[in-house]
């Protein structure tokens, strides 16, 4: 009796590891260039400190389309910083992302005045300078499937790029503030469909995130040529394809929730500490291709 019950809590404390593994989100990247750091205990760090708080309290809300930004403090101490959720998670994964990334970000880049973090349900940000409604293609993050397509491969390249084409358009013809998200699944072969997906934030105007998407089209000969799945990445936009739904297709298809609030401003704390750092989970699906453009790119 006394070896059923101990076989029973251990199968408990098993399946209570592997739920809370499973909720932390799945890392792609940081970027975090150390030509700008702040000091331990400094006035910047109190704001970061703060900017971070409101970041994840207000990922608890439900009518935010799975973006927030906020700033803190005044200059030259300020902080700006936003998060974006992927436009087809729940507002609970969104919640358990963005929480994760606070804390994540300071792990990884513990010093640094500007700093992102990716990963695959939400992203996040912050700088020493206003990044609110601006287009930012600075860092270029170049993702793709080690595995090639054999089946009429240029045709496959044409179809991936007029079907991304598409769903930008619809993205960027959003209202202000809206959700600027589209997904899209298209025909490849009698057996096997495309499935693409393209962002901008929602503070971007139509011209911006057309501006942002169409950069990142531009490079997908240079990340994904013949490849079966591939993304680009840009702080400001993204797009991603696969051949197989790796997206909640009947949450993509729902109605965008009303825009996000304007960006509040903060008044800083007394410095404080950045507290606990938990270590994230490290999941590469991808061959990583990283366009140099800052010569101090950081490390994954």
């Amino acid at each position: 009796m006394n070896s059923l019950k101990f076989s029973i809590i251990l199968l408990s404390l098993l399946t209570l590891a592997i739920s809370t593994q499973a909720q932390d989100p799945t890392f792609l990247y940081h970027y975090c260039p150390n030509t700008t750091t702040f000091t331990r205990n400094s006035t910047y760090q109190a704001n970061l400190n703060l900017l971070l708080s409101s970041l994840s309290s207000n990922a608890t809300r439900n009518n935010i389309n799975g973006f927030y930004n906020v700033s803190a403090g005044q200059d030259p101490d300020a902080v700006y910083g936003m998060f974006l959720c992927r436009g087809d998670v729940s507002n609970s994964v969104c919640r358990s992302c963005v929480n994760f990334a606070t804390k994540d970000v300071l792990r990884r880049c513990p010093n640094e005045k500007v700093a992102m973090i990716w990963f695959d349900e939400c992203e996040l940000r912050y700088s020493n300078r206003n990044i609110f409604s601006t287009v930012d293609q600075d860092f270029t993050l170049f993702m793709s499937s080690p595995n090639n397509v054999t089946d009429q491969p240029q045709r496959f390249n044409q179809l991936v790029a007029t079907t991304i084409n598409d769903i930008a358009t619809r993205a960027a013809a959003a209202p202000s503030g809206a959700r600027k998200f589209a997904v899209q699944e298209a025909n490849y072969t009698g057996q096997q469909k495309l499935y693409t997906l393209v962002q901008c934030t929602p503070d971007l105007p139509s011209s911006g995130c057309s501006r942002c998407l169409e950069g990142a089209i531009s490079k997908l000969s240079n990340c994904c040529d013949r490849r079966q799945g591939g993304r680009v990445i840009f702080a400001s936009c993204n797009f991603r394809y696969e051949l197989y739904e790796f997206y909640n297709a009947t949450a993509a298809a729902e109605a965008s929730p009303p825009p996000p609030p304007p960006p509040v401003a903060l008044s800083p704390p007394p410095a404080s500490g950045s507290g606990t750092r938990p270590k994230g989970k490290v999941d590469y699906a991808y061959l990583f291709l990283l366009s140099l453009y800052d010569p101090q790119l950081s490390s994954p």
